[in-house]
């Protein structure tokens, strides 16, 4: 079985919500964390209200999009990461299909979906209307606070995002998400090219608030803008 085409997320169902995709000014791709549901996502609709924009969530198989911690060797996460990241590339392609183009399509990912997503515009950049990892980083084992790497990330990616924006946010005490990935994974996009915004947040927890949801809708309703 070849990962990147017949992995455990292809023939997944899809969530959706919001403007059918062929009326649509705009989508977003909505990436579930671990143990949560692609319908779960779909409550973002309502907090972005933007009546225009298509909504489209991926299922993992499981709930779990790889099965160990996104630090860990990337050997080790698959095929779930392989076929996790080919999952989000088949939406993308539904999605221009239908005439929306990657300047108007918002990756947004919470926790292991923020990781997903983070990983897959760090390997296929291109200007995109915007990535948003809520409680995520870069995945692999990569250097972290000046430790050699054990062995398999070097966080080198080819490629410009041509000033795509990029929203960091996690919390400074987050039992998941190292501070540290989160500064590495912004200085990565920073080289890429992307506008990125990173912010740190005391004592939040593994979450979201409601500044992130301001910097996301805000973000929304420019790329609708745009159209």
């Amino acid at each position: 079985m070849n990962p990147l085409t017949d992995g455990p997320h292809q023939h997944q169902p899809i969530a959706t919500a919001g403007a059918a995709l062929e009326d649509a000014a705009a989508a977003v791709v909505l990436v579930h964390g671990r143990g949560a549901s692609a319908r779960s996502m779909l409550g973002f609709a309502d907090a972005f209200d933007q009546p225009s924009v298509a909504y489209l969530a991926p299922q993992a198989a499981g709930s779990t999009w790889y099965p160990r911690s996104f630090l860990a060797p990337l050997a080790q996460n698959e095929p779930g990461l392989s076929s996790g990241l080919q999952a989000i590339a088949d939406l993308l392609d539904r999605i221009r299909d239908a005439g929306i183009h990657p300047e108007q399509t918002v990756l947004l990912g919470f926790s292991q979906g923020a990781c997903l997503a983070s990983e897959f515009v760090a390997r296929h950049p291109q200007r995109y209307g915007g990535l948003v990892a809520l409680s995520g980083g870069l995945i692999g084992n990569g250097e972290i606070d000046d430790a050699p790497a054990p062995d398999d990330k070097a966080f080198d990616y080819d490629g410009s995002l041509d000033g795509t924006p990029v929203f960091l946010g996690c919390s400074d005490r987050d039992p998941h998400i190292p501070p540290a990935r989160v500064e590495q994974t912004a200085e990565v996009f920073q080289q890429l090219g992307g506008d990125v915004t990173k912010r740190i947040y005391e004592g939040m927890g593994h979450t979201v608030n409601d500044d992130e949801l301001r910097f996301a809708r805000t973000l929304l309703r420019e790329v609708v803008a745009s159209a």
